[in-house]
């Protein structure tokens, strides 16, 4: 099927711009595409015409437009993460045999809002379940990778409460939890939360770098080993960086 050649040249300008190149003149535009001044022309008036391109009336140059933006930010309001991450969900729980988690913050708590269960499952769960971000491996990865100032912020008048004896409720000590969380690109639950149970999550990232949700895999402490670990977390991340390109990040460092 052949393609429309306006319509292409027009996308081509569109791709001109970028953090190097904010703004360009007409001449510029034309000698990058290869087009004469008069067609170049045409379609940046109709592109203008239609938002997705503006121009400075003191310099002349051109640059992109906030219908762009707009168009943008309703692809991603339209992402449901739920939606996008479910087939992950699934596809983890098969290869793990346990149960997986998509959990997201709210207030002081990670909250599940999505689930599949393991063939292998033990562990009891359910959607809408609320567990604190000190002591569950999730709550810290929702956590550890947002800016200083807003960590600050949450653990301000925080009661870091025993939920085991292997909680963490000293808030130096979760600190220091967080930060090897965001060296290594995980967290852990180990026996913080429940008794007997070990747990393993991952963050998800927006197209801002943002963490906006983060998945785990909980099985027994009794059943794991270095090994098993090491390979969960490998799987978790893998999954978990996909379904941050999906959502238009480009900066996952984990």
């Amino acid at each position: 099927m052949p393609i429309i050649q306006s319509v292409d040249r027009a996308l081509k300008i569109l791709d001109l711009f970028n953090e190097q190149n904010s703004e360009m003149k007409i001449t510029e535009i034309s000698r990058k595409l290869d087009l004469n001044k008069s067609t170049t022309h045409s379609l940046l008036k109709t592109l203008k015409e239609h938002h997705y391109i503006k121009q400075d009336s003191d310099s002349g140059k051109y640059s992109l437009g906030l219908k762009l933006l707009e168009r943008g930010q309703f692809m991603l309001n339209s992402m449901d993460i739920r939606e996008i991450a479910r087939k992950h969900l699934i596809d983890l729980s098969v290869k793990t045999g346990q149960t997986t988690h998509l959990v997201i913050l709210e207030g002081m708590y990670g909250v599940y809002i999505d689930k599949v269960e393991g063939a292998s499952a033990i562990v009891y769960s359910r959607i809408g379940k609320r567990v604190p971000i000190h002591s569950s491996a999730v709550g810290k990865s929702l956590i550890a990778f947002r800016q200083q100032e807003e960590i600050d912020e949450l653990l301000k008048d925080y009661h870091f409460f025993a939920q085991t004896d292997h909680t963490i409720t000293n808030k130096q000590v979760y600190i220091e939890e967080l930060t090897k969380v965001r060296a290594q690109g995980y967290s852990v639950d180990n026996e913080e939360n429940e008794p007997g149970i070990f747990c393993i999550a991952v963050p998800i990232f927006d197209h801002t770098n943002k963490v906006i949700a983060a998945i785990s895999i909980s099985t027994t402490k009794q059943t794991v080993t270095k090994e098993l670990e090491q390979e969960i977390v490998s799987t978790l991340k893998r999954t978990c960086s996909e379904i941050s390109k999906t959502l238009g990040n480009k900066k996952i460092y984990l």
